[in-house]
């Protein structure tokens, strides 16, 4: 296979709502290419791309798939991407090498849920952009309103270089503002008819293209003058001016298209040989001590790991871009972060499922290889003697969590060490044991993603787990202050166990007085772990306890802090004041005074009014404006204080407060509320107190455990 330069490749990303046709524009792009020799289908489940039996049977895309072809002398790297944002790590990892983004609109319904939160991502990389509207061919396709809809979300860089003459289900021609001529589709697509443009449409396509020439001639001293001496630019004169209006994001071209009929592909493919930036035109890398690297073959050999694969029957496949110099399949590099050697026994450039080998990839390239045996998604490969880190993928934090149990015992150890596995793979879906709600814990960006998670478990690894809802990490404390007192006393023969302590407790608040009425001898201030504080003050007077029992009281109070006295959560914001008590010459000892400690916190907390502590979350909604008023209604059932509705493009964003307890599976919820387009997010903001009714029933519940 040639191998190109990086002057003569392009990587581009697919990305779009779901159901905009990603999958499909791929097929094309390969079919015209002539690297496939026919189009497969979402429905024939034999697509290039979609090639996972998990895709097949969900018929949409899971995971993102490079793929290339060969154009006028050019190499495009195309990555289809999934269009849920459950799965945004595939798309953050592919966005992050390619130079040129394809954001794939519906003609029906233009900016969706989807493209808004595609959109918030791609746009800090700031890479050029690219429109396609597709499925001009759907009966209720409109293709106006879709333009005017990005133009009111993306503003005056969205720039119009074709339209369709006619829409809907006729549709077989389009009008080219750049080359000025019309393309007249066959009936089953393919290349089209150049001819002219029609009387017709003559009018608006002159308005039109005079738009598109001073848009081009905006991004350049040069392009412009030349523009006020002409009175216009050719075709060249455009591009050039079109392609640095993409490099600084002042303009997204915008192309119509219906990819299942094969209508438009093969001009969007030759905007990009042509305008979209090479590798050597784009932004370069920056390392993590923030120095530019250049794609230059020339310079030492730096490669970056987008993505790891583990595929069954094959392996770890590590998907890499070539920063700099050249890859071949006797390289050896470091890993930057491990230290380890790796050497490349092969080389290939991916299309789908399939492997061509290759003998070298020079920087800007994109391509895999198999069985790396320390290197993994997120790390950098460099020659030796060239220390460099590429600056690490900043993947998305989690929405929601669920924990995971085996349904046999014998695959408790298992779990745990695959989940391991398709966190390297994903690092999107982590993975924890917490050992407060003793639950394994897997955290994702959708229920969508854990159910992907849990097929993976299923089928490829045999492992048969059920997913249920992770407990609730409640904190306990107090309303009012109380003291109590405790003695142990045990004698078993020979040297007993005695102490005795009286203590005071009270709520804790940050600046609040020193205690005045007792005598402080020594104070510590501690930081819990689950947040909040204890304050532990020493009030012994006349050495009725003697100091060096003083921290084992403090270790008493701690452990009963850990296991609280109502539902076994954290204790938080107590101050404790030690003031009295007894000990014995002979009996006493640490673990005496360990248990009185912890034993007359118990009783003191009882008497103190506890509260039960519950997580709030900030949460943000996106949702249609006509289900506007159903997902408001069931965020009040609840228990949700809403804080703010605002426009956000064609949706309403609400913002609120929901209690973490209420928000199982909501996500489940809002796509049925929202008919599908409903997306939301959620972080941790603070804990409040639980309703006193609910407080109750949780404290009835611990009982109940704790007499079984």
């Amino acid at each position: 296979m040639k191998v190109y330069d990086e002057k003569h490749i392009k990587n581009v990303v697919l990305l779009g709502a779901p159901k905009s046709g990603k999958t499909m524009l791929a097929e094309d792009m390969l079919f015209e290419a002539d690297l496939i020799h026919r189009r497969g289908s979402i429905e024939g489940k034999n697509t290039v791309s979609d090639y996972h039996e998990i895709e097949q049977e969900r018929g949409n895309s899971v995971f993102a798939t490079p793929m290339h072809t060969e154009w006028h002398d050019y190499k495009i790297n195309i990555i289809d991407t999934p269009g849920f944002d459950d799965f945004i790590g595939e798309m953050a990892s592919s966005v992050r090498v390619a130079d040129t983004c394809v954001l794939v609109a519906n003609a029906q319904h233009g900016v969706e849920v989807g493209t808004e939160l595609i959109w918030n991502y791609v746009d800090q990389f700031k890479k050029p952009i690219i429109f396609a509207i597709n499925q001009v061919d759907h009966p209720k396709a409109d293709v106006e309103s879709a333009l005017q809809s990005l133009k009111e979300r993306f503003g005056n860089a969205v720039t119009q270089m074709q339209y369709p003459v006619n829409q809907g289900e006729g549709f077989n021609a389009i009008i080219d503002l750049l080359k000025m001529v019309m393309y007249k589709f066959p009936p089953e697509g393919g290349k089209p008819q150049k001819l002219s443009i029609p009387s017709s449409e003559k009018e608006k396509a002159e308005r039109l293209h005079n738009e598109l020439v001073e848009k081009a001639a905006e991004n350049d001293e040069k392009l412009m003058e030349k523009y006020f001496e002409k009175g216009t630019l050719d075709e060249d004169e455009m591009r050039e001016g079109l392609k640095q209006g993409m490099i600084n994001h002042d303009v997204f071209p915008v192309f119509v298209m219906s990819a299942k009929r094969n209508m438009g592909s093969g001009r969007l493919m030759g905007f990009i040989d042509n305008v979209a930036p090479s590798p050597i035109e784009a932004k370069p890398e920056i390392s993590t001590e923030g120095i530019e690297i250049p794609f230059d073959r020339t310079k030492p050999t730096v490669l970056f790991v987008f993505k790891t694969s583990l595929e069954p029957n094959i392996g770890k496949l590590s998907f890499f871009k070539v920063i700099s110099g050249e890859v071949t399949t006797a390289s050896e590099l470091i890993n930057s972060q491990t230290g380890a050697t790796e050497r490349f026994n092969q080389l290939f450039i991916m299309d789908g499922k399939s492997r061509n080998p290759v003998d070298k990839l020079v920087a800007g390239d994109i391509g895999a290889t198999l069985k790396l045996k320390d290197t993994f998604t997120n790390q950098t490969l460099h020659a030796k003697g060239y220390e460099v880190s590429i600056q690490p993928i900043k993947f998305p934090e989690p929405r929601i969590s669920t924990a995971v149990v085996a349904l046999s015992k014998q695959d408790d150890e298992k779990i745990g060490e695959v989940l391991q596995k398709i966190h390297l793979e994903d690092p999107t879906l982590l993975v924890k044991y917490s050992s407060e709600l003793r639950q394994l814990l897997i955290y994702g960006q959708g229920e969508m993603h854990l159910m992907v998670c849990k097929w993976y478990l299923e089928k490829v690894y045999g492992l048969h787990v059920e997913f249920a809802a992770p407990r609730i990490s409640y904190r306990e404390t107090i309303r009012k202050s109380a003291s109590a007192s405790y003695r142990h006393k045990k004698q078993s023969g020979g040297a007993g166990q005695f102490g005795e302590v009286h203590m005071k407790i009270e709520p804790y608040y940050e600046g609040m007085p020193e205690p005045a009425e007792f005598p402080i001898r020594g104070k510590e201030e501690i930081d819990l772990d689950w947040g909040g504080k204890l304050i532990f003050y020493n009030c012994i007077v006349g050495g009725v306890i003697d100091a060096r029992y003083i921290p084992a009281i403090l270790k008493g109070v701690m452990e009963k802090m850990e296991n609280g006295p109502i539902t076994g959560s954290y204790v938080r914001d107590v101050r404790v004041m030690v003031y009295d008590g007894k000990m014995h010459a002979v009996d006493s000892n640490d673990i005496s005074f360990k248990i009185a400690g912890m034993k007359a916190f118990k009783e003191a907390f009882m008497l103190a009014e506890p509260q039960l502590l519950e997580p709030i979350c900030d949460i943000e909604v996106l949702t249609p404006e006509e289900t506007l008023g159903e997902v408001l209604a069931d965020l009040q059932t609840r228990r949700a204080v809403i804080t703010g509705i605002e426009a956000f493009g064609a949706y309403q964003a609400v913002n609120a407060q929901v209690p973490l307890a209420e928000l199982n599976r909501y996500s489940t919820t809002l796509r049925s509320l929202s008919q599908g387009k409903g997306r939301f997010a959620q972080q941790f903001s603070a804990y409040s107190p639980v309703p006193y009714e609910i407080q109750s029933k949780l404290v009835k519940e611990q009982q109940l455990v704790e007499a079984e």
